[in-house]
């Protein structure tokens, strides 16, 4: 059973993240709204945050933990303030909804992908330093070849981008869908990773860099060595889209959602099932972890959000290696 459920959204909530001091997640909805929840009670603090009339899809918090950007319907890249639950920057730029938003691991770049094909990065430049707050955009859109652009990611040096969607319009047939690599300064291709047969919508990287992990609507997970951009394993378990993934701090486990009603927590060592899955009653749309990483939080399509107490799932599967931060030599 779910820790804690958090009820008041009146849509579907596409986006959870963990605020830090580990007591207060936001969840993010389309029925217009974000909100701040008090993470041991459940409840709601303080009014919804709203910006316009659009459904909000994805958000991401920035490294020093005083912003958080969010993708919305409308094609806004809206930068918001934790302290004022203001916007203090907005990007309209984008033609069609943003569906993915990122940050840069030194907090001064955002990146977004959207329905429009394209992903676009973020940035005031001031000298050699930089502050989001202007809202410049420092490269040419990235028109990647995607129908849309479902996911985005920076590669934890910063060099790279990893772009994941559509490659063609969307009519119910299974195609195959590419992950685009880009460099980060020139926005010129790098290298297209094949193999999924569905759209691409979720991305994420290793800390070390050398491993890619994909989310596709073609119910798989694979995993991609970053050298020689090669496949190196394929996670099946899922039976219908995988649509979110993330890795805890540690990077030794990785939880993934999907429109199966179900969360599931892999052991990255292996890339085994660390349990049986996680049950909702209808597709979970974004699962996130705490800083920490002992709890884990998911958005769901019945219009609530959840928090998993991922110490006591580990242990209960004996595997409390998993909690540490590295392997056992």
């Amino acid at each position: 059973m779910p820790r804690q459920k958090f009820e008041g959204h009146t849509g579907d909530v596409w986006g959870v993240i963990h605020l830090p001091g580990g007591q207060r997640i936001i969840t993010c909805s389309m029925d217009h709204s974000m909100r701040v929840w008090n993470l041991k009670s459940g409840k709601q603090i303080g009014e919804d945050w709203r910006d316009g009339e659009s459904a909000v899809y994805r958000i991401a918090l920035s490294p020093d933990g005083k912003k958080v950007v969010s993708g919305s319907e409308d094609g806004a890249v809206k930068v918001w303030d934790i302290d004022t639950c203001e916007v203090i920057t907005k990007w309209t730029e984008h033609t069609r909804a943003v569906v993915s938003v990122c940050w840069s691991r030194n907090g001064r770049r955002v990146l977004s992908g959207s329905e429009d094909g394209t992903a676009r990065q973020w940035v005031m430049e001031s000298g050699e330093t930089a502050d989001i707050e202007s809202g410049e955009t420092i490269l040419a859109s990235i028109k990647t070849g995607h129908d849309g652009v479902w996911a985005v990611v920076y590669s934890p040096d910063m060099s790279l981008i990893a772009t994941g969607g559509r490659d063609g319009p969307y009519t119910g047939e299974r195609i195959e869908c590419s992950i685009q690599i880009w460099d980060t300064k020139t926005g010129k291709l790098v290298a297209t990773l094949k193999g999924h047969t569905n759209c691409v919508c979720s991305l994420t990287w290793t800390k070390d860099g050398k491993t890619l992990i994909s989310g596709s609507w073609d119910t798989s997970i694979r995993t991609w060595n970053t050298t020689k951009w090669e496949q190196t394993s394929v996670l099946v378990e899922h039976t219908n889209l995988v649509l979110a993934l993330a890795i805890s701090p540690n990077g030794r486990i990785l939880a993934s959602a999907s429109s199966d009603n179900t969360v599931r927590l892999w052991n990255l060592d292996n890339g085994q099932p660390i349990s049986s899955p996680l049950q909702h009653t209808q597709p979970v749309q974004w699962v996130s972890f705490s800083t920490g990483g002992k709890l884990l939080a998911a958005g769901c399509n019945d219009k609530n959000a959840y928090s998993w107490d991922v110490v006591a799932i580990v242990r209960e599967a004996g595997l409390d290696e998993l909690l540490s931060d590295s392997k056992v030599s």
